[in-house]
């Protein structure tokens, strides 16, 4: 199950396509769906999870709460809307493209792909572009 929930003015209106193309992502990862919850919020509240939980004192896009087990993928995502919308524009990219990607880069870190070396990152950066483009033709 992916639900969104919403702790600004932010609103999609397309949950059951995204739902739908998030479940597709992780299947052909050759993971199962368990329980996602993707909490949309502005920069503040996720600063104060960045402090709270990760003793980081930054803004940040995105957070994730990875709860999955085995090949089950379960957490919460946490995504500024405010920091998207910012980043959108410095990377010249609409907001949906920018909100899509950072939706589908949680998922991919519970799919056990991770970003910390440029080698990593430009494998993520790649598989966000295939998924992107996969969300299009849903």
């Amino acid at each position: 199950m992916i639900s969104f929930n919403y702790e600004n003015d932010f609103e999609i209106d397309n949950e059951v396509v995204l739902g739908k193309w998030i479940q597709e992502v992780i299947e052909s990862e050759g993971c199962e769906l368990g329980e996602i919850n993707y909490i949309f919020c502005d920069d503040n509240y996720l600063h104060s999870l960045n402090v709270e939980f990760l003793d980081h004192d930054t803004l940040t896009d995105v957070i994730s709460f990875d709860y999955t087990v085995g090949k089950v993928i379960q957490g919460d995502i946490y995504i500024s809307t405010e920091r998207v919308a910012d980043n959108a524009q410095d990377f010249n990219t609409d907001l949906s493209e920018e909100l899509h990607r950072v939706m589908v880069h949680g998922v991919l870190h519970y799919c056990g792909y991770t970003d910390k070396s440029e080698l990593e990152e430009g494998a993520m950066r790649m598989l966000e572009n295939h998924y992107l483009v996969l969300l299009k033709d849903i």
